[in-house]
């Protein structure tokens, strides 16, 4: 199991926070979209690796995308706090209250 990764030259680890920023199509424009949230996840192997990120939306709905590491619609992606979590998974997340997931991102600095 995969507990890091390369992604547009930026290394990263399950538990970081992060920004991704994407491009997307509207119509006949391109704009980029950021999408903020934590990894709890990295899986697969060589070109078809791919890694999950969840967010907490307006209304504590949490919100999970997983994105192709070596997508052509990823820009870049920035951390804003690392995580100092051990394991290659954070399924545990999910059943956790938005608070604790807070204090869980609070606590990784």
């Amino acid at each position: 199991m995969a507990i890091s990764a390369d992604i547009k030259s930026t290394p990263v680890h399950v538990g970081d926070l992060v920004r991704v920023h994407l491009k997307v199509l509207e119509q006949e424009k391109v704009r980029v979209q950021i999408f903020e949230g934590l990894i709890i996840g990295i899986r697969g192997r060589q070109e078809n690796r791919s890694f999950t990120v969840r967010k907490i939306a307006s209304g504590g709905i949490g919100v999970e995308r997983i994105f192709p590491l070596n997508s052509p619609w990823i820009t870049k992606v920035d951390i804003k706090k690392k995580g100092t979590i051990r394991r290659a998974k954070l399924n545990y997340i999910r059943r956790q209250s938005t608070r604790r997931v807070a204090q869980i991102t609070q606590s990784s600095s």
